[in-house]
């Protein structure tokens, strides 16, 4: 079980929001947010101080910088699709949440492999919606375009030591 939460439920239900984290698997939070749950300005030691408050996962969206994804004791920074044109960029969080947890919904069991290739489809949904106003680009969205950019994110992080 995954949440996305907001800074509305940080500080107006945090109580609430303490007993959710220990019951979910995965949480989603932007950088902002991340530090307001924690009471912490540095994002690793609020990441560590989110993960010691139940969930298993934790990833940190970061806008035009991408997203971090902090597991076990991994830590995924996936950048943001990079693009030349960006119409809006809102609802690009969301549309990252809706690819992160699509994904992670059509397997039957999420291992760690599997919570870093969803990192890669919330950054190429993210990278979608950002196209055109609203939610216009995702109306049009076809399959195929998703697995190509997939396959060019994953090969733009490739790196051989």
């Amino acid at each position: 079980m995954a949440l996305d939460t907001m800074n509305y439920w940080i500080s107006r239900t945090r109580k609430e929001l303490g007993k959710t984290l220990k019951l979910i698997d995965a949480l989603l939070i932007n950088d902002e947010e991340a530090c307001q749950l924690a009471e912490e300005s540095n994002l690793l030691r609020a990441a560590r101080r989110i993960l010691r408050m139940g969930p298993k996962a934790l990833v940190i969206k970061r806008g035009e910088y991408g997203s971090m994804m902090f597991h076990g004791n991994s830590i995924l920074a996936v950048p943001a699709y990079p693009l030349e044109d960006v119409r809006d960029p809102t609802g690009a969080g969301d549309s990252f949440a809706g690819g992160f947890m699509g994904y992670l919904a059509s397997h039957a069991q999420a291992d760690h492999g599997l919570l870093r290739r969803a990192m890669l489809y919330g950054s190429v949904l993210g990278s979608f919606a950002v196209e055109q106003l609203g939610v216009a680009r995702l109306r049009t969205l076809k399959r195929r375009e998703v697995e190509a950019r997939v396959r060019a994110l994953a090969q733009m992080m490739h790196v051989q030591i």
